[in-house]
Order: C-alpha cells, then sequence, then structure tokens
C-alpha cells in the first residue's frame, strides 16, 4: 500500500508539472502573437524634408503626398514633414537620404543632385524646353528613365519630377533688356559649371550661394540678382530685397522627388507600389497647382512694386547658343542627350 501511494504521489507531481508547463507555453505563445501584431499594427513612418515654407513649390507637393499616401495606406504609412530647410539646406537633405538619416526629399534637379548625377544639369541648359508641354514629356518619359538609372547607382529611387517653374532673373541695380544690360551684375547661382557658363555668356559674374542663404545675401548686397521661378520669388519673399524683373525664362526648373532606395526596397510590395502611385497623383496636382498659380505671383510681384521687363529673348538665345557644345559642359552632359529633349515633340 504504501508503494501504492507513492507511485500515485508521484503521477500526481508530474500531471501538475505538465499542467503547469503547458498552460506557460500557451501563455508565450499568446504573448508572442500579441507582440507581432502590434509591430505589424505600428506604421511606417516617413520623414519628408523640404527646403522652402509653407507656401514653397515642394512643400505644397510634400503635403499633398502625405495627404494621398497616408489615405491610401489607411494609415499604414505615416508621413512626418519637415519643411523650412529645418533638417538643412538642399546638399544637406540629399545627403540625408542617401545616407538613410532622411527617408524622402524634394530638392532642385539641377542644384545640389549633379553631385551625384552629373547629367542633372541637362535642366542648366538654357532655352532647351519650348514650353511646360514638352518639359514634361521629356521628364516622363525617356528623359525621366534615363536619370532614375543613374540615381539607383547612386543610392537614390528617383520617383518623378514636380514643378518649379521656368527661371527668370531679377536684381537690385537696373532693368535688364537684351544681354548687355548684365554687364557687371554679380548673380547668385547654383554651384555647377553650366550655370557659370550662362551667367558669364551674358557678361555677368556668377557667384554660387547656398539657397537658404540667399535673402540675406541679397539684402546685403552680397550679390545683386539671382533667378528662380515666380512662385519661388513670391514665397521667399525675393521682392523685399530685388526691385526688377526679367522674363526672360532661361531654363525650366523641375525638382526630383528622391526617397533612400534601400528604405524603399525594403518596404513590402504592396508599399512601394502605393508610394509610386502616390508621387505620380501628386506631381500632376501639384505641376497643375503652380501653373494655374503664375498668372497670380507675377500679379502679386507688380503689386509690391517689381518693375517687370520682358527682354528680347532672341538675343538671350543668340548669346548662349554655344553653351552645349562648351568642353567643361560636354563633360557632364552628353550633346546626344539635348539632341534627344530638343527632338522631343
Amino acid at each position: 500500500m504504501k508503494k501504492l501511494s507513492a507511485f500515485v504521489c508521484l503521477l500526481l507531481v508530474i500531471s501538475l508539472i505538465f499542467t503547469a508547463a503547458c498552460g506557460k507555453t500557451t501563455t508565450d505563445t499568446d504573448q508572442g502573437k500579441q507582440e507581432n501584431a502590434a509591430k505589424e499594427e505600428k506604421p511606417i513612418v516617413i520623414k519628408y524634408a523640404t527646403v522652402g515654407p509653407d507656401e514653397h513649390q515642394y512643400t505644397i507637393a510634400s503635403r499633398k503626398f502625405k495627404e494621398i499616401i497616408e489615405e491610401k495606406s489607411g494609415g499604414k504609412i505615416k508621413v512626418e514633414l519637415f519643411p523650412n530647410a529645418q533638417l538643412g539646406g538642399e546638399r544637406e537633405m540629399a545627403e540625408g537620404v542617401k545616407m538613410g538619416t532622411i527617408q524622402m526629399t524634394t530638392v532642385t534637379s539641377d542644384g545640389a543632385l549633379p553631385a551625384w548625377v552629373p547629367e542633372t544639369q541637362i535642366f542648366s541648359i538654357p532655352y532647351l524646353f519650348r514650353d511646360r508641354e514638352h518639359a514634361y514629356k521629356a521628364m516622363d518619359g525617356e528623359l525621366g528613365k534615363i536619370l532614375a538609372e543613374k540615381f539607383e547607382k547612386q543610392g537614390f529611387k528617383h520617383l518623378g519630377f514636380v514643378e518649379l517653374g521656368f527661371r527668370h532673373f531679377t536684381n537690385n541695380k537696373r532693368e535688364i533688356k537684351e544681354p548687355a544690360d548684365m554687364k557687371g551684375l554679380k548673380i547668385r547661382v547654383q554651384e555647377a559649371p553650366i550655370w557659370f557658363a550662362l551667367i558669364e555668356s551674358l557678361g555677368a559674374t556668377a557667384t554660387p550661394i547656398a539657397f537658404n542663404e540667399l535673402y540675406s545675401a541679397l539684402q546685403q548686397g552680397v550679390v545683386d540678382g539671382q533667378e528662380n521661378p515666380l512662385a519661388t520669388i513670391r514665397s521667399m519673399k525675393f521682392y523685399e530685397v530685388q526691385k526688377y524683373l526679367t522674363l526672360d525664362a532661361h531654363t525650366y526648373a523641375p525638382g526630383s522627388v528622391l526617397i533612400n532606395l534601400q528604405f524603399f526596397n525594403s518596404l513590402p510590395e504592396e508599399y512601394q507600389k502605393l508610394i509610386v502611385e502616390a508621387v505620380d497623383e501628386m506631381k500632376v496636382y501639384q505641376r497643375n497647382y503652380i501653373a494655374q498659380k503664375a498668372e497670380d505671383d507675377l500679379k502679386f510681384l507688380k503689386e509690391q512694386g517689381m518693375i517687370v521687363t520682358e527682354p528680347d529673348r532672341d538675343k538671350f538665345v543668340e548669346a548662349t547658343k554655344d553653351i552645349p557644345y562648351k568642353e567643361e559642359v560636354k563633360k557632364l552632359v552628353p550633346p546626344e542627350l539635348v539632341e534627344l529633349v530638343r527632338n522631343i515633340e
């Protein structure tokens, strides 16, 4: 009987241990599922940086992207916006995207980006695009594909182009009606050989200054003038420190929408597709918005006291016609790429 009692006790102890173990396993499994579910519910966050204030062309684009992607993803993708150069100038933001400290940015295509993709300086070739439609066909077509492949080799995913606009000269010295009126003026430009060639061909002096430092440079007389689209002149309040506006439309300036390539490739395919679709929808909205706003911007600048001049554009075209074929320019932008764009119908 003693042996039987001992055996029964042993069975009871084993049963209790087994029950406890099973209970613990079930609890651990449930807890793991809960933790995984929590992880799955946590939204993906995209930090999107731009250099301009709330009404700047790129900030308008980023706000629209945020609206579209958060709606399309049902809140599974969240966008944190950083306008007003909070995360640095265009060079710093592009570097941040390349390194992955920032997920997305929009920067001027032929500004800081030629440091990685020299061919983006095709947008600096003066009087290359006939009108907006010509530019859109090039950017959304063969030219866009060629540049996107080059960006991927540098760690960027190039998602598309938004509009900065046709660029015009402003200055604080005199009206500019023809290239001879440019002589002796110090004009702020982006730091690139083609911009230097453009300004020098017009008899002025090219002075590179970071965009986020430009207002103070104009205010303090470090430079006499600058060149930017009407919307930028308005949003950055350059009319406060510039008197003359020359509507020469020397180049068409787009903004490149970039995302860190490694980050993009790490996302599920459905999220990648949503991001691409959101940018496609955003760029159409933003381009239309900026194009329609141009007339209002010009009226506003006149009301602020700027003296607006429509120059003899043919003389500007003639003065700059050899720029694509200068040796220093050909090293950056192959002439055949220029011809490809010119021949787009």
